[in-house]
């Protein structure tokens, strides 16, 4: 249990709480296909009493090629205001299983100017298992204006990728599987090629939580730093899509490190183009 994490809150916390103003309680999850969950589905059927849901694919930038782009700060606080969420909030996120896509909401509200926002320990699996109250009931919302103050600086974009991988001196930590990392195991997504980005290092996002809780900071420093990332040096992270990107940027903080970005466009960008290199094997990880 991360009881060292200035960025996550347990549920005898949020129990404690719920009802009070000033609270917005963000369901968050996300799923890929092989885990053969719908998010949507499981919040109609039973969410911590209050919550309100946040589909990942719909908060996203509805112009992009991509999935899961950054809206601009226009569409995310329309999006989030229509849900009655302000940026005054102290704002709780959740998923199913703890750590899987709850950071990257965390991570979209930090940078978009709020800083009370906190992951919930153990998620909404880990609430259920422990008896506590759901609800099927549709949550009451009075919709509110929420007025982002992006932080541009916290996301990197293709052309930051291209100068970062060539010139080798911010490093890049790819949140995916080994096997992805490597490209022995194929991408989820037609059309992208295995492997990863030369110079990368592969910190798998799974590796960094345990039954739902957040990794304490000891353990987290290890798994990083044996990764090969040096924590005085800046970093950005990646995944497939920019979801679990956002479980390292939640490690990294939770270190102190904050001279960090998200790389946006992540894998489904870089492995899909022809015009970007591309390294495979497991060599990169964990050497300088």
């Amino acid at each position: 249990m991360a009881e060292d994490s200035p960025f996550t809150v347990d549920a005898d916390w949020l129990e404690q709480r719920l009802g009070q103003p000033g609270l917005s309680i963000v369901d968050a999850s996300w799923y890929l296909p092989a885990q053969k969950r719908d998010a949507r589905a499981e919040y109609e059927a039973a969410h911590i009493p209050g919550a309100v849901f946040l589909d990942q694919d719909d908060i996203s930038d509805p112009d992009s090629p991509l999935p899961h782009t950054l809206a601009s700060p226009q569409h995310f606080a329309q999006y989030v205001g229509t849900r009655g969420i302000s940026a005054d909030d102290t704002i709780v996120v959740y998923d199913g299983p703890g750590f899987f896509s709850a950071p990257r909401a965390w991570w979209m509200f930090r940078i978009m100017g709020v800083f009370q926002v906190f992951i919930l320990e153990g998620g909404l699996d880990g609430w259920k298992a422990a008896g506590r109250k759901v609800t099927n009931e549709q949550t009451r919302i009075a919709p509110c204006v929420f007025h982002a103050d992006f932080d541009a600086g916290r996301v990197a974009g293709l052309d930051d990728m291209r100068q970062i991988v060539e010139a080798g001196e911010v490093q890049v930590a790819d949140a995916r599987s080994p096997g992805r990392f490597a490209g022995i195991d194929p991408e989820p997504r037609a059309g992208v090629r295995g492997g990863h980005m030369p110079g990368a290092r592969n910190v798998p996002a799974s590796a960094l939580s345990e039954n739902g809780m957040l990794l304490p900071k000891s353990r987290l420093r290890e798994i990083v730093e044996g990764a090969g990332i040096d924590l005085s040096r800046p970093v950005v992270t990646s995944c497939g899509s920019g979801i679990t990107a956002a479980a390292i940027t939640l490690a990294l903080e939770t270190l102190g490190h904050t001279d960090n970005r998200l790389y946006d466009g992540s894998w489904t960008e870089w492995g899909g183009r022809t015009d970007t290199p591309v390294a495979t094997g497991p060599a990169a990880a964990g050497k300088k």
